[in-house]
């Protein structure tokens, strides 16, 4: 025997060995059908018997197999069931014929046999035969199962009747010899007279009639019987029978203990006893062996030593070992098949039969020596068909026991035989598939969501290797596209673990493949239903982080403000709920507070970077959205070998309004295309993935007549579209015109211009921003690629009034030009003061600065098309900074001897001036009062005494001006009265007198003596007087 069957099991010893072949030629298909049919008749129930007869059905054993029927009874084909096909009555006997040569191949060992003669109809077939049974077609055969069920008991029949012929066999001391088929050439010319022989005969016969036993459902005859072949066998060192009654002995404990199998599976076998059943059921149930233990009395045994009537002895011997006597009775029966080099079949299938017993009792470690025992047996010349079988089945010996990765190496090992050299059409496909089935031995899953949970578990190198296995087995296949795919999850998986060349090695063979087999999302179905799930390569590039960006400050749509308030209502009548706001924190992390407009360029920004040690072109980079319909404008990019973060903007158009949700990205790299989730991805930070996508809007861009400003505005916190800048002389006016164009695709239907002065310290006379909007309302709707025009005056009109302390620094000698800009063409002219006060001096702080600022931000309001009807509208803000300068300044003060000391004095009444009502006093501000106060008192003096301005000389830019007064007969003494302090002292000032000047050129001018030499910077809003 030198083929192993490494399905066999401990119960496998109680069954009955049925063969079942077909005769001629059967359609494969139709074979199987009824094998199927026949096989479903594992065990049948004997009439007027309470015992059951198991039956173990093969479509193919080797008749040299059978020679061992003597040895162990399972081994014995006792019943052939035949299939035929036969279309007519002239094929009849040549059908009879073959059916009775394959009886001759099993005829000294068959009970019984059966044909069954598929679409056979007419005279032949009306016959009533026993052994054979005619059917109409393959469909139409109702009773084969029935069939099968007459076949078994009458093979039972036969059975039984040997087993009591063995068991009472008077023939004296001539008991025959039972020999395997090695040993019948070493008892030729033995003495068949001595004691050791006939003791052998006993012990073999006795430990045959056990088999039968067994095989016939009196489990504990078999025991008793097992137990005396032991005791005999041992007694002559009959070693190979010895180990076929020890291994006897434990099948039929192992039946005992676990009634359920242990092939893995659940035969539904229950225990069959002919004596003490209750016992036995209850021993099942409990998983504990029998308790009995009586000596065998040597009384009972005839002198064949056959007892006549074993009953006497059921209840008496030791009938049933326990689980740890079971593995060492058979670690003893393997110990003496392997002095025997021709039963190495034998001890292997009882290593196979001992590990599926330890891997029930949970044994492992005991089991892997009976597995590392079964390894190392030699089995002579194997063919590489019966070395693929025999790894495979260590491998699943292995993996029952829990030994994963163990039974992987030995799948990995059946895979490499299945492509040996020698073998001449080397099997590619078992190949691929067994080394599919090695990858959960490696803790590898084809799925990249399953392997990307937790730490990396496993052997790096191994399953680097085996990857790669299964790439070249899928292109010796044919099949590129498995290639592409597993390289891929090579890339996507074992990115860390591979080294820098490895990596360049794993690329270019990636874009080999791609070039005649893209890469895609798609799943692959293998042809025996394994499905390949995609692999996205997210590694390249990796993405650490997405970011939804909001529209620009011009095209950010707003909601009105009287439809919000309406939209905001809660479901809930609570103020405040820990519940409702876990639930909105919740939704805050996935909606974005702002919001897209239909039709409008999005953008999302990613920061990635670039693991490989070479440059990495992304051919193709999009967004995948789901919600409404997207546009994504997909972008090419490179980066550099091994960067580091690195933005990348990825646009698109929604095109339908609604919920929009940013659910990942897309890539082409190395020609695989990959759909990148986020959901997939938990080391991506996001700020939210889901945004609001309102109904399209106008788009208006703005263009002015003035320049653009180089500096933002300084108190302003908005955002504003654009600005401009210009410079002005105060009170001058200047035109700024403003250009609207419709750039969208909707029709701007409302408009409106708002301005907002931007806080300022200054006085402000008069509008700063004017203009007039019935013009361009009138135009409205604009059409796309329209335009409207708006003229907007700009005028400045400031008081630069600096106080008493102007003109202290004044004087002959030179000029202080404190306060004037270094740009100031002033400075150019005029010398410095040699005399000047130190930085960080009470006065320096109060220095007087020519140059005012002026700034405000107008507002363009509009809306229009489907937005407008959802009361949404946009806005653009246009800053506006004005650099003001004076018209006049004062730069030097000359004194005059006066002409005469006459001096008149005029009494003015400061308490005849019209006093404000006490109801505004109560709300103004103080400062503002004194200011009209004073205002009013100069006013006074103005007019009583008519000062006015006369222009006499230019000299160096400056207006040399001499400021007189016209006395008259009411206030010739008023100049005396306003010098009071002074003496007419003719190099002496005068006193001080405030008047205000700014009656006519918006300007409060303080004064100390005439003459003035006043700089002229432009032309006032007035003329000077």
């Amino acid at each position: 025997m030198s083929i192993p069957d490494y399905m066999q099991c401990a119960e496998d010893h109680q069954t009955v060995l049925v063969v079942v072949q077909p005769v001629g030629i059967v359609p494969e298909d139709e074979f199987f059908r009824i094998y199927k049919r026949i096989t479903s008749v594992a065990q049948v129930s004997i009439r007027d018997s309470q015992r059951n007869l198991y039956i173990r059905y093969r479509h193919h054993y080797l008749p040299e197999n059978n020679e061992w029927g003597d040895f162990q009874t399972h081994r014995k084909v006792v019943g052939l069931i035949s299939v035929t096909t036969c279309g007519s009555a002239k094929e009849w006997p040549q059908t009879s014929d073959r059916f009775h040569c394959q009886k001759d191949v099993f005829g000294a060992t068959l009970y019984d046999s059966r044909l069954l003669v598929f679409g056979l109809q007419g005279e032949i077939a009306e016959q009533q035969r026993t052994d054979v049974a005619f059917y109409p077609s393959y469909d139409d055969c109702p009773d084969v199962e029935k069939r099968v069920e007459d076949f078994v008991e009458s093979i039972f029949i036969v059975l039984e009747s040997k087993r009591l012929d063995r068991a009472t066999d008077k023939s004296g001391d001539k008991i025959p010899l039972l020999c395997v088929p090695f040993e019948k050439k070493d008892f030729v010319g033995l003495d068949t007279d001595s004691r050791h022989y006939k003791k052998r005969c006993q012990g073999r016969m006795r430990k045959h009639v056990g088999d039968l036993c067994l095989q016939a459902g009196m489990l504990q005859d078999a025991l008793v019987h097992y137990h005396m072949a032991v005791e005999l066998l041992r007694s002559v060192n009959d070693f190979l029978w010895l180990g076929a009654a020890l291994e006897g002995l434990c099948s039929a404990s192992v039946i005992f203990h676990y009634p359920g199998g242990t092939a893995g599976k659940a035969s539904g076998r229950e225990p069959s006893l002919a004596h003490g059943q209750g016992q036995a059921a209850d021993a099942g149930k409990r998983h504990r062996p029998g308790a009995q233990e009586v000596l065998i009395d040597p009384g009972a045994l005839t002198a064949n030593g056959i007892s006549a009537d074993t009953s006497s002895e059921i209840g008496r011997a030791k009938n049933c070992l326990g689980p740890e006597d079971i593995i060492e009775k058979y670690k003893e029966a393997i110990s003496y098949y392997g002095k025997y080099k021709n039963a190495g079949v034998i001890e292997l299938e009882a290593c196979v039969k001992a590990v599926r017993v330890l891997a029930i009792q949970k044994r492992a470690m005991e089991a892997s020596e009976f597995l590392q025992n079964a390894v190392y047996i030699n089995l002579g010349q194997l063919s590489e068909e019966e070395k693929i079988q025999r790894y495979s089945i260590l491998s699943e010996l292995y993996h029952l026991i829990g030994f994963h990765r163990k039974s992987a190496f030995f799948k990995r090992v059946a895979a490499m035989q299945c492509v040996a050299p020698t073998i001449p059409e080397p099997g590619w496909r078992a190949c691929y598939k067994l080394l599919l089935e090695t990858l959960s031995g490696y803790s590898l899953c084809l799925d990249p969501k399953d392997f990307s949970k937790g730490s990396h578990r496993g052997w790096a190198a191994v399953q680097v290797r085996l990857l790669h296995e299964l790439v070249y087995a899928s292109r010796r296949m044919g099949n590129p596209g498995l290639s592409v795919r597993h390289l891929s999850f090579l890339l996507q998986t074992m990115l860390d673990l591979l080294s820098d060349q490895e990596k360049k090695e794993v690329t270019q063979s990636l874009e080999n493949y791609t070039s005649k087999c893209p890469g895609g999302m798609e799943v692959l179905t293998l042809p025996d239903g394994l499905k390949l799930p995609p692999v996205p390569l997210s590694k390249l590039p990796i993405v650490r982080s997405v970011k939804l960006l909001d529209l620009p400050v011009s095209l950010r749509p707003h909601k009105q403000k009287g439809l919000l308030e309406n939209n905001m209502s809660s479901k809930s009548p609570f103020i405040y709920s820990p519940i409702i706001m876990h639930t909105r924190g919740e939704e805050r992390t996935k909606k974005i507070e702002f919001r897209w407009v239909q039709g409008d360029v999005c953008e999302v920004q990613l920061m990635v970077y670039n693991p490989m040690p070479f440059e990495l072109r992304v051919e193709h980079m999009g967004l995948l959205t789901s919600g409404v319909e997207f546009e994504a404008l997909p972008a090419a990019l490179s980066l550099p070998a091994e960067s580091g973060l690195y933005p990348v903007t990825l646009v698109g158009v929604p095109r339908t309004a609604g919920n929009i949700n940013i659910s990942g990205y897309h890539t082409s790299v190395f020609g695989v295309t990959s759909d990148c989730l986020l959901d997939g991805l938990p080391s991506v930070r996001t700020s939210g993935c889901v945004v609001e996508v309102i109904p399209s809007l106008p788009r208006l861009q703005l263009s002015t007549s003035l320049p653009r400003s180089a500096h933002p505005l300084r108190p302003s916190k908005e955002e504003l579209s654009s600005s401009v800048s210009v410079q002005l002389f105060n009170g001058e006016t200047q035109q700024l015109t403003i250009t609207l164009e419709n750039i969208g695709s909707e029709d701007l239907e409302t408009l409106e211009v708002t301005s907002k002065t931007c806080n300022t310290k200054e006085k402000l006379f008069g509008e700063f921003l004017s203009w007039d909007l019935e013009e361009a309302v009138s135009q409205l709707p604009l059409k796309p690629g329209q335009s409207v025009t708006l003229t907007v005056n700009v005028k400045v009109r400031l008081d630069f009034s600096g106080g008493e302390n102007l003109l202290q620094d004044l004087n002959d000698d030179g000029i202080s030009v404190t306060g004037l800009p270094i740009s100031s063409p002033l400075r150019q002219v005029l010398k410095p003061r040699a005399e000047t006060k130190p930085l960080g001096s009470e006065s320096s702080k109060t220095d007087y600065n020519h140059v005012k600022t002026l700034e405000a931000v107008m507002t363009f309001k509009y809306s229009g098309g489907a937005g407008k009807m959802e009361g949404y509208y946009r806005d653009l803000s246009l800053g506006v900074h004005v650099d003001v300068e004076p018209s006049v300044f004062f730069t030097r003060v000359s004194t005059l001897p006066a002409t005469r000391m006459a001096i008149q004095v005029a009494k003015f009444d400061f308490h005849t001036l019209p006093q404000p009502d006490q109801e505004a006093v109560r709300y103004t501000n103080p400062k503002l009062l004194e200011e009209e106060r004073l205002h009013a008192q100069a006013s006074m003096i103005s007019s009583t005494l008519g000062i006015t301005w006369n222009i006499i000389s230019f000299d160096v830019g400056c207006i040399q001006i001499l400021i007189r007064r016209h006395l008259d007969a009411t206030s010739g003494g008023l100049l005396a009265r306003v010098c009071a302090s002074s003496t007419a002292l003719m190099g002496e000032s005068m006193a001080k007198c405030a008047c205000s000047l700014g009656h006519y050129i918006g300007n409060r001018v303080p004064f100390e003596t005439h003459p003035l030499s006043i700089c002229r910077q432009g032309t006032p809003s007035e003329p000077l007087r």
